[in-house]
């Protein structure tokens, strides 16, 4: 398992967001987190990263194991799970630099001694974005579409050479083709990375993932996980009725 994740509970101060999720995500496969909004879907996966650890008020209980490590360890560096488990966030956020200057950084910032050029395009390539930018490096990163520039940000976590890569709603601010490109691109980086990926968007997870989280919040537990399993079955043939009106569209 890429990712085991044991009776993890996180509070913002005084607020529960996250209430004993346990779960274990297997390596080089798509797994997705779905359910309504406010239900701890993009706090879990900030929790993998320990992305979370950059809010003061935020308490953590549970354990949380990469590849059998204990990420909350008391000698693990943040910076270096952060390296290894790579971000790409809901709005495409390029560095204000050139495109080779984006995807170039990270590897420069930890101290990276191959050859630059051929790292900035095997990443573009890797994110199917070289043959569109190939004579246009010096250009800003921030001067391509909306499409383009996500698929740059996940150009700029694959030079970083990541084992596992969390996509917070990758494709909510894109068009509908600029979302199939990014579905294919998860598709072909699956044979090579761990992903995980939180979406509002219920096609979407059937489309890409090959298992899914359901995760909810009601009146009695905050920041639950309900049901998880192979997205098919999950779909199909739900476990749990919330799961089922979920899917359904009987609520959220």
């Amino acid at each position: 398992m890429a990712i085991t994740i044991e009776n993890l509970s996180l509070w913002y101060g005084p607020k529960q967001a996250l209430t004993n999720v346990s779960m274990k995500i297997p390596a080089r496969k798509v797994t997705a987190l779905i359910g309504p909004s406010g239900c701890g879907k993009s706090t879990l996966l900030r929790c993998i990263n320990r992305m979370n650890d950059l809010i003061p008020t935020v308490r953590i209980q549970g354990s949380l194991y990469y590849h059998g490590v204990n990420l909350y360890g008391p000698d693990i560096d943040p910076v270096e799970v952060r390296r290894r488990i790579g971000m790409v966030f809901q709005k495409p956020n390029p560095f204000p630099k050139s495109i080779y200057d984006n995807v170039a950084f990270g590897a420069r910032v930890n101290g990276f001694k191959g050859n630059l050029d051929q790292l900035v395009e095997q990443s573009l390539r890797r994110a199917a974005l070289w043959e569109e930018v190939k004579d246009n490096l010096k250009k800003s990163g921030l001067a391509l579409s909306g499409g383009q520039q996500q698929r740059l940000c996940i150009a700029r976590a694959i030079a970083n050479q990541p084992d596992v890569i969390l996509m917070d709603e990758p494709c909510s601010a894109l068009d509908p083709i600029a979302t199939l490109k990014i579905e294919d691109l998860m598709r072909e980086l699956v044979k090579d990375y761990t992903i995980i990926i939180v979406t509002h968007n219920m096609q979407q997870a059937a489309r890409v993932s090959d298992y899914t989280a359901f995760m909810l919040t009601d009146e009695q537990v905050t920041g639950q996980l309900v049901e998880y399993g192979p997205t098919e079955e999950l779909f199909t043939t739900p476990k749990d009725r919330r799961t089922e009106d979920y899917i359904s569209g009987r609520f959220g």
